[in-house]
């Protein structure tokens, strides 16, 4: 998230409106405001398993920042097809794989298991069906011997800072053509 708010200065055709998170105590939410940039949060939790519901908190929060664009970054809820309808072709996600592979979760375990020898991260448009969106682009690191999920992960969460931002600024200047990073 502090990529893509940071980079948003400038010559950048898209501004943060607002950061919104599903749990309170995000520590996003604390640099953001601090940034100056508006904070809210949804604590989904209270709703349990009514998804509608706690979705409808979040379009009431949404509907006062009035973002043309969602960025997700570190949002872990699978949101309702009718909330994904209402933002289509408006929200973007990025996924610490390289897509189609490993969607979900465990993606650096699955590579490492699998014997890639390269992972990453895409950016995608956000659909109905968990991480199938089309792929807006794609940063790609190589699995090092000796490699666990945990560095792995890190190396692929630095290309995410590179890629996502370039993915925005593009996307929001109307680009949706692919950018792979090697």
């Amino acid at each position: 998230m502090l990529a893509l708010v940071r980079s948003m200065t400038g010559d950048h055709p898209g501004r943060p409106v607002l950061v919104l998170s599903n749990r309170p105590e995000a520590a996003g939410l604390v640099r953001a405001a601090a940034l100056g940039i508006p904070v809210a949060d949804v604590d989904h939790r209270p709703f349990g398993a009514d998804r509608e519901a706690f979705e409808a908190a979040l379009m009431a929060r949404l509907s006062v920042a009035a973002p043309d664009i969602l960025c997700l970054a570190g949002f872990m809820r699978i949101l309702t097809p009718g909330f994904v309808a209402r933002f289509a072709g408006r929200m973007l996600n990025i996924h610490p794989s390289l897509l189609p592979k490993y969607p979900g979760l465990h993606t650096h375990a699955r590579a490492l298991a699998a014997g890639d020898s390269e992972a990453g991260c895409t950016v995608h448009e956000v659909t109905a069906a968990l991480d199938c969106g089309p792929i807006l682009g794609q940063g790609r690191v190589p699995v090092l011997p000796g490699d666990d999920a945990a560095t792995l992960a890190a190396r692929v969460l630095a290309m995410e800072h590179l890629l996502y931002p370039a993915v925005l600024r593009r996307f929001a200047a109307g680009d949706r053509r692919r950018l792979d990073l090697p």
